[in-house]
């Protein structure tokens, strides 16, 4: 009899039998074990300002050793790295293969040349592949450097807690501010507001909302959010940043910079770092 087993790393607990693949992409059965099919692929590597993660009050002016992998446990109709994040294995235009020890030689080697402060793990989701990121951080931080983590915190309390001693900083999507719309985007809301909650508690977070026109938008909702953020600590950073049209979504027009202004006044009233993006 084939063994269905159950993955345990978000919301979706996707049901797998031997050799079937989860919604991610990027998990599958094998041999009735969950496992990562993207351990040690990566997509995506490049020394990037660790501002662009966004961190804009994590280690200033160094740079980061950014890597990603392929798959996602959601499914933004605007996002931009749909590329990698919303393939799998089969699709994925580029790989390369990179073990987690390797990885942390490259990242202390480029310290030492490249101003390189550690490792981000971001580009698609990298949580779905956290085993790879659990020894890998742990190597990195041997070497007296950083660990970040870009994701759009959809995962669960146990798996947070595993990776959790581990990561330096993190940033996290804050998509939208109501379960409705998370639920249009293939995330829980309640899931991603735990997440947040944990990881203040234990690292330097910093949380990012794209303004996406009828989804993230509105003013009342920019309230609600700036103000749930404050009550876990109103040092916590949010980043703004203006939507601009990718993927399946392609009609609706950038966001206004005035929209943005707006919403910058709102999150400022209630929180002590707030930044714009992409205007």
């Amino acid at each position: 009899m084939s063994e269905v087993s159950v993955c345990p790393v978000c919301p979706h607990s996707c049901r797998l039998a031997p050799g079937q693949t989860g919604l991610c992409r990027a998990r599958c059965n094998k041999d009735g074990k969950i496992v990562p099919v993207s351990f040690g692929t990566l997509t995506g590597i490049a020394l990037d300002p660790i501002e662009k993660k966004p961190l804009a009050r994590f280690r200033p002016g160094k740079r980061i050793l950014s890597v990603g992998s392929f798959g996602c446990n959601m499914s933004c109709a605007f996002c931009q790295n749909h590329d990698i994040s919303q393939v799998g294995i089969d699709n994925v235009s580029h790989t390369e293969r990179m073990s987690p020890s390797e990885l942390a030689e490259l990242s202390l080697e480029l310290s030492h040349t490249q101003n390189n402060a550690g490792v981000a793990y971001t580009y698609n989701e990298p949580l779905i592949s956290y085993e790879y990121i659990l020894e890998t951080a742990r190597l990195v931080h041997d070497t007296g450097l950083v660990n970040v983590l870009v994701t759009n915190g959809n995962i669960r309390q146990e798996i947070l807690e595993k990776v959790l001693p581990y990561i330096d900083a993190m940033n996290i999507d804050l998509k939208v501010f109501s379960e409705e719309g998370y639920r249009s985007l293939g995330g829980d809301f309640e899931t991603v507001k735990s997440f947040i909650r944990k990881a203040a508690s234990a690292s330097h977070i910093e949380l990012t909302t794209l303004i996406v026109p009828s989804l993230s938008d509105s003013e009342e909702d920019m309230e609600k959010e700036a103000s749930w953020i404050a009550s876990i600590d109103p040092e916590i950073t949010l980043h703004i940043t203006r939507y601009f049209p990718r993927y399946r979504m392609t009609d609706a027009p950038p966001t206004d910079i005035a929209l943005m202004r707006r919403l910058e006044t709102i999150a400022s009233s209630r929180l002590k770092h707030v930044f714009l993006g992409n205007v």
